[in-house]
């Protein structure tokens, strides 16, 4: 199987697009696994294949796949990308993107710049839905990880994320806690987490350890969840500007029932063409 592909990334966090519109694609996940090799294939955080919609009343539809094959429910990043790749592919014509996800409808907006903005909808608060071990819903819950108690917030943005506040993101325990809460029984489906310093409140740090990838440069549903989790507990104002290893990316969430919005980068690297 020949497969014409583009590298993109958002702010680092890299992605294989693959148009499944113009080509016939069958991905299983070693397919996926092999594409995403660092080593021996294109390399990536997640794949991202671009079909037409089964609902009529959008525009396209997309699946995600991590670097270890699994396919997940969202990604803020790769939405952005998505959206710059549908338009330089001419696949359309349009500014304002309707998708089909396994999350739900994205909304999605080109800007004059490389900006791209993402309506993610609104968050998913409820315990059961995160889905995240709980009695009761709460803004933050304790978390026991071999032996010690964190205090989580815990939010679905299409995906499960847990949010830690961190006084210094640089000396944050990203890879060992992090792996440690994504495989952690209270969470089911495993978990996104977030590592977060709010440094004032318009401007917070974050360093995000993913679900079945690692840490990555960023993560766009990471950044909103992180928002979320912070302005439950009165700790920021309702737009934030996030720094990620990556690059900013600005998030604006007036509160409880409404929408996130997320603005940031998407850009194209190269295109080629791998054999399977």
């Amino acid at each position: 199987m020949r497969l014409k592909f583009t590298k993109m990334h958002g702010l680092g966090n890299d992605f294989v697009m693959l148009d499944g519109i113009t080509q016939r694609i069958k991905l299983s996940p070693e397919k996926v696994r092999a594409i995403a090799d660092r080593h021996t294939g294109i390399g990536c955080d997640q794949l991202l294949l671009v079909e037409a919609p089964r609902n009529p009343d959008v525009d396209f539809r997309y699946r995600i796949y991590n670097a270890d094959g699994g396919e997940v429910e969202n990604c803020g990043n790769g939405a952005r990308c998505f959206a710059r790749f549908v338009r330089d592919r001419r696949l359309t014509s349009k500014e304002n993107i309707l998708v089909e996800t396994a999350a739900g409808i994205l909304e999605l907006k080109l800007q004059d710049s490389d900006q791209v903005s993402v309506d993610m909808g609104a968050p998913v608060l409820e315990p059961h839905a995160i889905p995240f071990e709980a009695d009761i819903q709460a803004e933050t819950y304790p978390l026991e990880v071999d032996g010690e108690v964190y205090t989580v917030g815990a939010v679905s943005m299409g995906n499960p994320h847990a949010v830690l506040l961190v006084d210094n993101v640089d000396q944050a325990p990203v890879e060992t806690l992090g792996a440690a809460i994504e495989r952690h029984p209270r969470f089911p489906a495993k978990v996104n987490v977030g590592f977060l310093q709010i440094q004032e409140r318009g401007r917070a740090r974050l360093r995000v350890f993913e679900r079945g990838v690692g840490e990555t440069r960023a993560c766009g549903t990471g950044a909103c969840a992180a928002m979320v989790a912070a302005r439950l507990r009165d700790l920021v104002d309702e737009e934030l500007q996030i720094q990620l290893p990556g690059g900013f990316l600005t998030i604006h969430w007036p509160g409880p029932g409404e929408p996130v919005t997320m603005t940031g980068p998407a850009t194209a690297v190269y295109q080629g063409q791998i054999v399977l």
